[in-house]
């Protein structure tokens, strides 16, 4: 895996490195490799898995052929404007 460290920028660098090992699942089997996993253990978990890829999978798919309606889209947060402030009388 390689990332450009561009002008000595190495916050931005390790960023991107970050994401990408994410997207890889990196981060995933680590976690997963701290302990042992018994075969049989995995073979559920990873059978789990495909079953849940496959219900996402049909589920887009429904939803771009009009089957099921779309989910409702987040609205944007949106900033409060602040607070007047309060003068002080000087007594």
């Amino acid at each position: 895996m390689h990332v450009l460290v561009r002008d000595n920028n190495v916050e931005q660098a390790l960023r991107v490195l970050k994401k990408k090992m994410q997207r890889e699942g990196v981060f995933r089997e680590m976690k997963q490799r701290r302990s042992y996993e018994k075969p049989s253990e995995r073979k559920t978990r990873e059978k789990s898995e495909a079953i849940r890829r496959a219900r996402k999978l049909a589920r887009k798919q429904a939803i771009r052929e009009g089957l099921l309606p779309a989910p409702p889209k987040k609205k944007p947060f949106e900033r409060k404007p602040p607070l007047p402030e309060i003068k002080a009388r000087a007594e």
